[in-house]
């Protein structure tokens, strides 16, 4: 019987082995295999809580990450907003004063053209781009399996996730 430091999942396996040898005696427990079953216990907690500790710091590390996203988010907001006032400010000035050098740097306007559509329903199929995507809705279908429908392809599949209070 060792007493180092095991992962999660070789307790979980001496586990299992424990329970597959206690099963084979039909149920007759040893000295021995209690003794086990405590320590595995004991493993099993402590391990669990250092788990924990490691996933609630993870967590709240990608919470501070998710934070910094939309502070960083809002930052380059204010700051396109701003080059885009700066710009037009610019613009505003050229158009009233005509192209002006400053320094090696030249002021001045292009022109250039784009098309707007008002609506695009009214548009010649020619004039269209059309795309298609299509997506199962998953929602119907298990609805309707639930109801016992059998659909190819398809099944409800039951899962397990980690609940931690």
């Amino acid at each position: 019987m060792e007493t180092k430091k095991q992962s999660l999942f070789n307790i979980t396996v001496n586990y299992n082995d424990l329970m597959n040898d206690i099963e084979a005696n039909e149920g007759i427990l040893t000295e021995e295999q209690i003794t086990e079953l405590e320590i595995t216990e004991k493993q099993l907690q402590t391990k669990s809580i250092a788990y924990l500790e490691v996933i609630r710091g993870r967590e709240a590390f990608v919470s501070q990450i998710d934070e910094e996203i939309k502070r960083l988010t809002a930052l380059k907001k204010s700051n396109n907003n701003l080059v885009s006032r700066l710009k037009d400010n610019l613009l505003m000035a050229v158009k009233m004063f005509g192209s002006f050098e400053v320094g090696l740097t030249k002021f001045g306007t292009r022109k250039s053209q784009s098309i707007s559509v008002e609506d695009i329903n009214s548009l010649p199929s020619e004039f269209k781009n059309v795309k298609v995507t299509e997506s199962a809705d998953k929602k119907a279908l298990k609805e309707a399996i639930k109801g016992g429908a059998t659909i190819d392809g398809v099944s409800l599949n039951k899962n397990l996730s980690l609940k931690i209070n």
